[in-house]
């Protein structure tokens, strides 16, 4: 079945795209949340028309998205997560956390827009940010161990100190 979105879905497709998906997500889903509609000849025709007359607005926001993509060009996010010994996180880096961190450093991104695999463990990761169908941002993640093990202090051997032990009664009786 061949719909026409009326959104951006992310890992589908971006709005006035023509997409083909199963009977059953097109019909109950996309459809009855307005998300998308058949992709007849008429409307097909309509989504002609539109995209010509819409031609400058989309150009004005695809400048506009890569204005914004540019601000995260160098931009390195730095997750600082309690680790255990193992070195596995305590629950997980996502793309939630992602958006929070940007925010911190005033750069406001709606974290559905962002896609990541799931860090579980401290390193290196790369979120992507997508602004517009053409524009994307690779944002590189560093996953840091707020726990990191501390090198433990040196300790210097003690002199040892010999100490003899009283001869046991039989070897004392034996002596006399």
């Amino acid at each position: 079945m061949e719909i026409i979105l009326k959104e951006d879905i992310i890992g589908l497709g971006y709005k006035n795209d023509i997409v083909n998906v199963k009977n059953g997500y097109g019909r109950n889903y996309l459809i009855p949340q307005g998300k998308g509609v058949i992709a007849s000849k008429s409307a097909r025709k309509v989504l002609a028309e539109n995209l010509k007359q819409q031609a400058d607005k989309l150009a004005a926001q695809k400048a506009e998205a890569e204005k914004r993509a540019e601000a995260l060009q160098n931009v390195v996010v730095e997750v600082v997560a309690k680790v255990a010994a193992t070195g596995h996180l305590y629950g997980s880096v996502n793309a939630a956390i992602v958006a929070e961190e940007l925010a911190k450093k005033g750069i406001e991104i709606d974290r559905k827009i962002i896609t990541m695999r799931e860090a579980r463990k401290v390193g290196d990761y790369e979120a992507t940010v997508h602004f517009h169908k053409e524009v994307e941002v690779k944002v590189p993640v560093k996953v840091v161990a707020e726990n990191a093990p501390v090198a433990a202090p040196v300790e210097e051997p003690v002199a040892e100190v010999s100490v003899e032990e009283p001869a046991s009664v039989d070897e004392a009786a034996v002596a006399e």
